[in-house]
């Protein structure tokens, strides 16, 4: 007991990890969770029932045959639907209004390779922003505010005479900060559930913000390569092409990378971690001043009395689960 009070409170099991439907067990990620159901050497009864019952990307267990089937027609996603907002004119053009209101925005950017005198940086040359319903809500070529000798265009499929006529980058910040904070100050900006400003979404969106020169409170942001149920069982990030293969049911970045399509993957990820039912806690984050005292060292007694389930409930996530932005 005084091994397992140990492990209990330095690794922050919680209700809202990932965990096996069928034997409760709790794990970081939920590709600790696809090894213990599916992987190398999974545990052998839950495989057995995964197989019947089990659905391959959310990983939820379901009660017969019939309901899976159902369930993973839902599931899966279908790859985006290129229309002709799908990529800007040469010129640089925004989406209209789309009607809704929205308190998600996610962000991607198309990087081309070279820029500067010695080819050392990343310039930002195409950016977009889809809100939660997919649509577009920003999408345009951005000018490079330096030379880029090399634009990679199989990959990236932009050339010189895309950017002639793009948006500078700071009309471009400009514009982002506004959708972002949607009237509110940035300074005024406390939480993501009180005043207007938006959540941002995105993938590696550290070195995106950096690109334009911009920044955007940590709280506010949701980044897919740095959220630990999605990254690998040894805590680093996995690609946006891997998480969308497996958690969403098909493929991106094949050939040519468009910012669209990964602003939907990740926004598709982000909804789908949010809208996981998870049993309310009072104080649910560890790091909550009122649960200091949880698995204090002066409780080491009482603590060790306690059953396995009591210590579960009392113990707190280290990270903070996104299915509390529904709340």
């Amino acid at each position: 007991m005084e091994h397992l009070v140990d492990h209990i409170r330095t690794s922050y099991h919680s209700l809202h990890e990932p965990t096996c439907a069928l034997c409760n067990k709790h794990c970081r990620s939920f590709d600790s969770l696809r090894e213990h159901l599916i992987g190398p050497l999974p545990k052998q009864e839950c495989k057995k029932l995964f197989k019947i019952l089990g659905c391959e990307f959310c990983l939820s267990v379901l009660e017969s045959p019939h309901a899976l089937r159902l369930h993973q027609h839902r599931c899966r996603f279908s790859g985006v639907n290129y229309g002709t907002m799908s990529r800007p004119a040469n010129k640089s053009t925004t989406g209209v209004d789309n009607g809704f209101s929205y308190h998600v925005v996610a962000l991607a950017c198309q990087m081309v390779d070279g820029g500067g005198n010695n080819g050392s940086m990343d310039v930002c040359a195409r950016v977009c922003m889809v809100d939660e319903y997919e649509n577009i809500i920003f999408h345009v070529y951005v000018k490079p505010p330096i030379p880029v000798p090399n634009y990679r265009y199989e990959n990236s499929g932009i050339g010189g005479e895309h950017l002639r006529d793009g948006m500078p980058l700071k009309q471009v910040q400009r514009r982002i900060e506004e959708f972002l904070c949607n009237g509110e100050a940035m300074w005024k900006i406390r939480s993501p559930k009180a005043g207007k400003a938006r959540i941002l979404v995105g993938h590696h969106l550290h070195p995106l913000l950096q690109s334009l020169h911009l920044e955007y409170p940590s709280f506010m942001i949701r980044d897919t390569a740095a959220y630990p149920p999605l990254m690998k069982t040894n805590k680093l990030s996995n690609s946006l092409k891997y998480l969308t293969q497996t958690y969403l049911g098909y493929d991106i970045q094949a050939g040519v990378q468009d910012p669209y399509e990964d602003c939907v993957a990740t926004m598709r990820l982000y909804l789908r971690m949010r809208n996981q039912v998870h049993q309310r806690e009072d104080y649910p984050q560890a790091s909550d001043p009122r649960n200091r005292n949880n698995f204090a060292p002066s409780r080491q007694s009482e603590l060790e009395r306690m059953s396995p389930e009591a210590m579960l409930t009392i113990s707190r996530s280290d990270y903070y689960c996104w299915c509390l932005d529904s709340m």
